[in-house]
């Protein structure tokens, strides 16, 4: 694909995005790496910005240089960020109480803290990414491993032969203290998301190292 078709492509998906207004984001791409430009409203636009850049064939890196510009009478000090963090995140009945902190420092969200899964903790980013006035989110809350290295290599061996998407012998799974590396090549960067996610999805795990090539 040249970079111009890729070009298209992704300014094509971002139009079609409809929680985005693509109107003010610049793409430019040169040998599969794809860089955003521009500015938008809110971190959650600017989130799911990269996120439909991905979803484009033939993307294999993204470079985001996007800005997040708020309206002046939009800003939202940090005490009410952290305030309206903790409230939503309260109210979030899949994620353990009083097991997640928050920080805010100009606009800039870290949560922290420790969970027993996974999905607890993309459950809280998930939550705190929607609020109006944060500029950005670091998620630092840790998962604490339950189960033996080798089981959970097996299980996420066992879900990725269970996807039709995935070519699941392509990919090798290791696994250290809860931290799991994925090594291999898949043809398309949804494939590698795909994996990561599954790999994610088994009790446990507490990183994932992703070093699958897209080719």
């Amino acid at each position: 694909m040249s970079d111009r078709t890729l070009k298209q492509a992704v300014e094509d998906e971002l139009e079609w995005e409809p929680s985005i207004n693509a109107e003010h984001i610049g793409v430019t791409a040169e040998d599969g790496v794809v860089t955003l430009t521009g500015h938008v409203g809110s971190y959650a636009e600017k989130f799911t910005a990269e996120k439909a850049a991905r979803r484009v064939k033939g993307v294999r890196a993204i470079a985001q240089e996007i800005e997040i510009r708020f309206p002046n009478d939009k800003k939202t000090s940090d005490d009410q960020i952290a305030k309206r963090a903790l409230d939503i995140i309260a109210w979030d009945s899949t994620i353990p109480k009083d097991k997640v902190q928050v920080k805010v420092q100009d606009g800039f969200v870290t949560l922290s803290g420790q969970v027993d899964w996974h999905y607890q903790r993309t459950d809280a980013e998930y939550a705190v990414r929607k609020l109006a006035g944060i500029k950005g989110l670091s998620n630092e809350i840790q998962v604490k491993p339950r189960v033996q290295a080798l089981d959970v290599k097996q299980r996420i061996e066992s879900a990725l032969k269970r996807n039709a998407d995935l070519e699941a012998g392509s990919i090798k799974v290791s696994v250290l203290n809860g931290r799991v590396t994925l090594d291999g090549k898949v043809k398309a960067w949804y494939e590698r998301d795909l994996a990561e996610r599954t790999a994610w999805s088994a009790p446990g795990v507490i990183s994932v190292e992703d070093h699958i090539s897209i080719v």
